[in-house]
């Protein structure tokens, strides 16, 4: 349903992100009590034959699924099967790193909440790889640098991610529970874990005791089993030419066996908003409960902090103070996705957005129309971030190039005075709101930058898109 009485300034906000960012298809909807309030489809699943998106089309939701796999986990916790305070190497044995002994001491917990220390690895690469060699479209996938590593073959198990990372020369972060940095592949052993505990495979496991029971119908990992449900996106990349941006078709779905716990779920608009009854509801979707009450406290509890003001808990980003109550949150983006979740469960609001190119702000999209729906402006902001002044002479210790080695780079330079970043082919300003603290505004949505000292004092590491990584150059 759509109710224009309240959201007329947010769909005339949405329209021009649409426009500007060439949105093929957005697929956005808000429940209150568990009962739709506000749905729109915008644009189109399939430009070239003019088929709208509605509210039950599939599209990727990529990193949402990481929240899946938080709620596996408890469920096998309930079972007695597995306690989050497992070390994973009970479950892992053949799981190494660098650090024997460190490693030793990272738990499932650990895992869940991105703290083990773990930093950015090549990984996802190569568990892609099967879909990228076939895909003509993925040169153009925003900020992802691609090295071809041709000693490097596809990792398609969990057991060769684990050879792969045991092989890999590279320093943790420091001890577990003492960083925060987000981790795909922490995320999909942990698919691993679930499927030796309890004896079936991840996504089998995830389909009995979540998608079936919730009633979620159209969600899936592989689009072979919606039989005849044909309501699914065509998927779109973009690239720059002639200083003009190219939207085209690009149907190749990205998948990744080993990673399907860190983000290749499927689903629609409709089936996720039953999902996020979960985290409104207290573990119950449709009177069938899918976790229990503890379980969902739990997953939903700030264990550590990603940026100022906002945790993570299990698979979820959780903001205490949003305008006074809880926000329950995550987003994804992978090859022609880019999608976003919330709940708000002192108000009884959940949220979800969906839409079938990467990199635009899908973020912006649904907060907006949270912003709208609780008469606030449609660009307000919870966070209350005010510039500081800072020298010239300090600005310089931060100036360098930070490089990811899951594919991510950011250089950091000073000009007319201030920092300056450049990623994703453009230069950004950036802006001090705090000791070592700083926020770009980058394709209408607000990232955090904050810079890392070593013992010494000197910055030898970034943490920017929830990830921690070192400076590579001066």
């Amino acid at each position: 349903m759509t109710n224009k009485v309240f959201m007329g300034s947010f769909e005339e906000y949405a329209r021009k992100l649409i426009r500007d960012y060439q949105i093929p298809g957005v697929s956005i909807g808000l429940n209150q009590g568990g009962k739709s309030v506000y749905y729109q489809g915008l644009g189109y699943r399939d430009i070239d034959n003019s088929l709208p998106v509605t509210g039950d089309t599939v599209f990727g939701i990529a990193s949402i699924t990481k929240s899946f796999t938080g709620v596996a986990i408890m469920k096998l916790q309930e079972a007695g099967k597995l306690s989050v305070h497992d070390e994973v190497v009970d479950h892992l044995p053949e799981f190494k790193t660098t650090d024997p002994e460190r490693t030793a001491q990272m738990t499932i917990h650990h895992f869940l909440t991105n703290s083990s220390g773990l930093p950015p690895l090549p990984s996802l690469i190569y568990a892609n790889k099967r879909s990228m060699d076939k895909d003509p479209s993925k040169d153009d996938y925003p900020g992802l640098t691609i090295s071809e590593n041709v000693s490097q073959g596809p990792i398609d198990t969990y057991e060769e991610l684990m050879n792969f990372i045991g092989k890999l020369d590279f320093e943790l972060l420091g001890s577990p529970g003492q960083h925060f940095s987000y981790s795909n592949d922490a995320f999909a052993l942990l698919g691993a874990i679930i499927e030796r505990a309890s004896g079936q495979s991840y996504e089998s496991f995830v389909k009995d005791n979540i998608l079936v029971p919730a009633g979620m119908r159209n969600t899936t990992f592989d689009l072979n089993d919606l039989n005849e449900h044909d309501d699914i996106t065509m998927l779109y990349a973009s690239k720059e030419m002639d200083g003009k941006t190219n939207v085209y078709s690009a149907p190749v779905w990205w998948d990744a066996p080993a990673m399907r716990p860190a983000g290749y779920l499927k689903s629609t608009v409709h089936d996720m908003l039953k999902y996020t009854e979960i985290y409104r509801n207290k573990g119950v979707v449709n009177g069938v409960r899918i976790i229990s009450e503890k379980s969902v406290k739990q997953m939903i509890y700030p264990y550590i902090e990603a940026e100022p003001g906002k945790y993570y808990g299990y698979g979820l980003m959780i903001t205490p103070d949003y305008y006074g109550n809880t926000l329950i949150e995550h987003g994804g983006n992978l090859k022609a996705i880019a999608s976003f979740m919330c709940i708000i469960p002192e108000k009884g609001v959940t949220g979800v957005v969906l839409t079938n190119l990467a990199g635009v702000p899908a973020t912006s999209l649904l907060m907006g129309a949270l912003n709208d729906f609780q008469s606030r402006e449609v660009t307000a902001s919870h966070k209350n971030l005010e510039e500081v002044d800072i020298s010239l002479e300090q600005l310089q210790k931060y100036v360098g190039t930070y490089t990811s080695n899951e594919g991510m780079q950011v250089t950091i330079g000073v000009k007319d005075g201030k920092l300056t970043c450049f990623t994703q082919g453009s230069y950004h300003s950036i802006r001090c709101v705090g000791e070592d603290i700083f926020v770009v505004q980058l394709k209408d949505q607000e990232e955090t930058i904050r810079f890392i000292t070593d013992h010494n004092g000197k910055v030898d590491r970034i943490g920017y898109h929830f990830r921690q990584f070192p400076k590579s150059q001066e």
